[in-house]
């Protein structure tokens, strides 16, 4: 099964992914290496199995799987110096009720790609729910690259065949590092979205021109502005426009243009005086979405932009965030006046708890329908380990290092004194960090130590 230990993960495969020809077409037998299910009953499976079924359309569907598993293999930044480690390179597919998601991270952690099979592009809905990794070695793709123009496809995710065609014929298994740059990216990117709107629509035939059209590389990045019935690239921000930077990790969109019937892109507010920000780029497929979503900058991962963080040092936060857990039910559309009825919690309070599941990888965020999904990773990251900034911040608590104020704090940190002002839409502080990035890569330790010391004291 897959589990996490101190460095590595290990994925054991009972059976190796692969594509078989078959008189009607092909067989796509992906395999599956630990997770949850709600098969027979819920909780942990070695090996789960989530669907078999017909691709109504299975060209598209097989090239985005290439797609994903293409972004997992790809790092389009490498830091001068740093030694690059395996990256992690098996997709997570998650079985939300009547869809299938799969999902992968490039190996520099700066785009996130999820592949949408939604409920017309499956003759039938999934068998269980829940999410698992699945095995995307190098002879499955290669055929899979041949097969999907020969006909109907059946798809399998995970298996109940008692004799199967086993690599070696035994368990396959691999060693990967699990970094936590990893983890806290699949907890970032989702908190990102979520606050994301569409600036967008374009048309398939102009979606095709428009990417065609990107230049491969630009040393900084670009703003695609609404123009007409297409985007225009320009070299500074605009409200309105959304961040394009490093152009070439949309690469992976070219081979699915000829199937799209439109491109929307998604971007937080932005205006003239706008920092580089996230993106979403999402081809509609018709019967699947298939989205990328790029980090701020193309030297930049997801795990350092901080926007969880907020939700985090709200320790109140904790209870509610376990009350969702219960409550989630693999929903592929989770309703958040329903679930706010259920858990007795505002709409803005069970938000900030969907937020906090996030950062442990157990909620995704769908932009088209805007709304998040119930997703648990195979893997449970200790989640404020992977926060340094909020370690710091319970240790300037801990040593009586801020004094609060009325509108903010004092913050006493090495040999400086730092003034923090609550403000919108960021809190403000007057240390350099601050100071270099302006709120758009989270609060600062000394902003979450106030933040902290403030609800403390409150009545």
């Amino acid at each position: 099964m897959t589990k996490q230990a101190a460095t590595e993960l290990l994925y054991r495969y009972a059976v190796a992914s692969q594509v078989r020809r078959a008189d009607n077409g092909s067989v796509l037998l992906l395999g599956t290496s630990g997770g949850t299910t709600t098969e027979v009953t819920e909780g942990p499976a070695l090996h789960p199995y989530f669907f078999k079924g017909f691709l109504t359309q299975p060209a598209p569907a097989a090239a985005s799987m290439l797609a994903c598993a293409a972004i997992a293999r790809a790092r389009y930044y490498h830091a001068p110096g740093s030694v690059i480690a395996k990256a992690i390179r098996d997709p997570v597919v998650t079985s939300n009720e009547d869809r299938l998601r799969f999902e992968s991270f490039s190996g520099c952690c700066g785009v996130h790609a999820r592949l949408d099979l939604l409920p017309d592009a499956l003759d039938e809905g999934p068998r269980a729910s829940g999410t698992t990794n699945v095995d995307f070695n190098h002879p499955m793709r290669a055929a899979l690259a041949s097969a999907v123009t020969g006909g109907p496809v059946l798809l399998s995710v995970g298996t109940d065949e008692v004799a199967v065609t086993t690599m070696d014929g035994s368990v396959s298994e691999r060693k990967v590092p699990l970094p936590g740059r990893w983890l806290k990216g699949f907890g970032e990117v989702q908190a990102l979205c979520a606050g994301m709107t569409l600036v967008a629509e374009l048309t398939g035939p102009d979606a095709l021109r428009f990417v065609r059209g990107i230049p491969r590389r630009a040393s900084q990045p670009l703003w695609a502005a609404p123009a007409g019935g297409t985007l225009a690239l320009t070299a500074s921000p605009r409200s309105g426009a959304a961040c394009l930077a490093g152009p070439q990790r949309l690469a992976e969109l070219s081979p699915l243009l000829r199937f799209a019937r439109g491109l929307r892109v998604y971007s937080p507010s932005v205006d003239a005086q706008s920092l580089p920000a996230p993106s979403a780029w999402e081809l509609d497929l018709g019967t699947a979405r298939f989205t990328l979503t790029l980090s701020p900058e193309g030297a930049r991962g997801f795990s350092g932009e901080g926007a969880l963080l907020e939700s985090l040092a709200d320790v109140g936060l904790t209870a509610d965030a376990e009350l969702m857990s219960v409550l989630l039910a693999w929903s592929p559309r989770i309703d958040i006046r329903h679930l706010s009825a259920e858990a007795n919690l505002s709409p803005e309070r069970t938000v900030l708890a969907l937020t906090r599941l996030a950062a442990s990888g157990r909620v995704g965020y769908d932009l088209a329908e805007q709304s998040f999904f119930h997703r648990e990773l195979p893997f449970r990251p200790a989640v404020e380990k992977l926060h340094p900034r909020l370690a710091d911040a319970r240790a300037l608590i801990a040593s009586g290092a801020v004094t609060p104020h009325d509108g903010g704090a004092s913050v006493r940190s090495a040999d400086a004194e730092h003034r923090v002002t609550f403000a919108t839409p960021h809190d403000v502080c007057t240390c350099p960090w601050w100071g270099r990035h302006r709120g758009t890569r989270g609060p600062c330790k000394h902003v979450l130590a106030a933040r902290m010391a403030a609800r403390t004291n409150e009545p």
